[in-house]
């Protein structure tokens, strides 16, 4: 893994020009297009060669990554047709995690200052969702966000915070709806 590659899964700005960063993403454009281009998604086995780790997720087609590599399912995750995960940081999903179409779940980020962006920089933030989540259709998740086990995201949510264990939140931005989970 060269020096870019690092810099970026610690967080860190990184040049997305990368001959090593431009050659995982090809790949990934590759192995996606093959992906997208069956019905229902029916040759599966090539989500083992485009994600980190698949464990057997259900994943409708058409779906889009940066990377892929840097994606990990636990078992019995379902995601919805047209979901994007932008893994410039890891994305890591618990058992059971349920995911309505038009999702997007990013990790990348850009300065907030106008000639750090004009210069190229980038950075990203992992995202990580716990197990049983169930995320409505057309959430956005941001980068940084840690979505606890259980919760809710309501469809059309802008999650820009973690989200409690048991909470559900809806919203732009989501905040949390509802009676408060019980602790535990």
């Amino acid at each position: 893994m060269g020096p870019a590659r690092r810099a970026m899964l610690a967080g860190l700005p990184y040049d997305p020009e990368d001959a090593e960063l431009t050659a995982l993403r090809r790949r990934a454009q590759a192995l996606m297009r093959a992906y997208n281009a069956t019905i229902d998604g029916e040759d599966r086995s090539l989500l083992s060669d485009l994600l980190g780790t698949w464990n057997g997720a259900v994943i409708r087609p058409p779906f889009h990554v940066d990377y892929g590599v840097h994606i990990h399912f636990g078992p019995g995750c379902f995601l919805n047709y047209g979901c994007v995960f932008l893994d410039v940081a890891e994305i890591r999903l618990g058992a059971r995690v349920q995911v309505g179409p038009m999702v997007q779940v990013l990790t990348a980020d850009h300065p907030r200052e106008a000639h750090r962006r004009a210069a190229g920089e980038e950075s990203g933030r992992p995202v990580a969702i716990g197990d049983d989540v169930w995320i409505g259709a057309g959430a956005l998740i941001l980068p940084g966000v840690t979505i606890g086990a259980g919760a809710i995201v309501g469809a059309g949510a802008v999650v820009t915070r973690d989200v409690a264990a048991g909470a559900t939140v809806a919203g732009n931005p989501a905040r949390p709806i509802g009676p408060k989970a019980p602790p535990g």
